[in-house]
């Protein structure tokens, strides 16, 4: 059976059609119904997707994606996914669960996403049994982009870099206090904003300050969140996101002082989903 694999953010998706035992990766803009209504979406699969699937007529949908917690949103898309497949089997699920499938397989475990945002769950193997609430970038997100590159911006404003971090600061950044506030009080996607001073901290590891800061920042994802998991001490705990990826060595450490087992790190959720869907 031709099978195709979406996982999907508000501004990339990353699709995977398995077919005869090969794989073929696409990426798209991102489909999210927040955004975009059914109508749009369809016209982007139409426009972005079809041409590259060419006569490739999948069985099966599996689409993981932002958004899709609410019921409404995730109508919306399985509707826009059945215009364009219509003798497909398709199933909708969160990005969560999409990780924790990627992350878990059919086994038991803490999966947790740390990329621009942060989110965790506890996944029975089946579905997800548990989740700590995910409160956003201003009130939430710890151990995300957008978390670190928040504190990035605090140090830098606060004038709390030392004058050789500084220099290197200003030297890659080119900005100013006032352009700061102004993007992420004013302007559009202040989370994506915040979460692009992360970089910071991955082009400067062995500064002090800066281990501090990516230290403090994952520490507190893990006193804020897989401390309320009971299961956090039983089971191993897998991430994924390009924070979780980037950093994966003091997400180790982390675990290895808190006695717990630290499971699969991966950039992206698409080569488990692979694995997963591909059996």
């Amino acid at each position: 059976m031709v099978k195709l694999i979406a996982d999907s953010g508000a501004t990339k998706c990353e699709w995977c059609l398995l077919e005869n035992g090969k794989q073929k990766k696409i990426f798209t803009q991102g489909i999210s119904p927040y955004f975009l209504n059914k109508e749009q979406i369809v016209s982007l699969i139409q426009t972005e997707l079809l041409p590259k699937l060419k006569k490739a007529e999948p069985g099966e949908v599996f689409f993981y994606g932002t958004g899709l917690s609410n019921p409404l949103n995730a109508r919306i898309l399985k509707a826009a996914l059945k215009t364009i497949f219509p003798d497909a089997v398709i199933e909708v699920n969160t990005d969560l669960f999409g990780a924790a499938r990627a992350l878990c397989g059919n086994g038991k475990g803490i999966a947790c996403i740390l990329g621009t945002g942060s989110n965790s769950c506890y996944y029975n193997g089946k579905k997800i049994v548990k989740n700590s609430p995910g409160l956003g970038y201003v009130l939430g997100d710890e151990g995300s982009g957008a978390y670190l590159g928040k504190k990035v911006i605090q140090y830098y404003l606060y004038n709390t870099f030392d004058e050789d971090l500084r220099a290197r600061f200003d030297a890659h950044f080119v900005t100013t206090p006032t352009e700061i506030l102004e993007n992420v009080y004013k302007q559009p996607l202040p989370n994506r904003y915040l979460a692009s001073f992360a970089l910071f901290l991955a082009q400067n590891r062995g500064h002090y300050m800066v281990e501090n800061i990516i230290e403090d920042g994952l520490n507190d994802f893990f006193f804020n969140h897989l401390y309320k998991y009971r299961e956090s001490w039983t089971l191993p705990i897998s991430f994924t996101g390009s924070i979780a990826f980037g950093f994966r060595d003091v997400l180790q450490e982390l675990c290895d002082s808190y006695e717990l087992e630290m499971g699969t790190v991966l950039k992206n959720p698409m080569d488990g989903l692979i694995r997963f869907h591909g059996k």
